[in-house]
């Protein structure tokens, strides 16, 4: 059973999306990844953020680009926590649009959102939140840190060097 759902606008999205199912596959974390439109799969839409967690699910990363209206939809319709991705897409106000569209969401309708095209981040952020429960993931994202910390100090020391 998939513990992360990661949805996207549409197939453009998945280049940005992959570095979130990427980083969630190396901490062992089970997604499900699918293409919800909020303009033009409506219906699907409002099935998976009404029915995401009955399925199980613990967080949802939601990616779009343009008016990106998707975050903000499905975390009006589901308990879990919905992190956002704005996406720079073709059509966008160089990306302007996506950020603010995801950002700027009304009292009561809670999305975090990450940076344009910040999708790894998401996937950190939605292994946070399932590593304030599970102690196994909690234990691989210190253990990634720790990794992160290593590198800028052997970075350092071969800038000085």
């Amino acid at each position: 059973m998939a513990q992360v759902g990661i949805i996207m606008g549409s197939q453009s999205d998945m280049p940005v999306m992959q570095e979130a199912i990427d980083i969630l596959k190396s901490f062992d974390i089970s997604v499900e990844v699918d293409i919800v439109s909020a303009h033009r799969t409506p219906e699907k839409m409002m099935a998976y953020g009404q029915q995401a967690h009955q399925r199980g699910l613990k967080t949802i990363i939601a990616g779009a680009g343009g008016a990106a209206h998707l975050p903000g939809m499905i975390a009006s319709l589901t308990p879990l926590p919905v992190i956002g991705v704005p996406v720079k897409s073709r059509n966008s106000i160089d990306g302007w649009d996506s950020i603010l569209s995801i950002l700027q969401m009304p009292g009561g309708v809670p999305v975090a959102t990450v940076a344009l095209n910040g999708a790894k981040n998401a996937g950190l952020l939605a292994a946070q939140i399932i590593g304030s429960q599970d102690q196994e993931v909690q234990n691989k994202l210190l253990a990634y840190k720790t990794e992160m910390q290593k590198k800028v100090e052997a970075d350092s020391a071969n800038l000085k060097s």
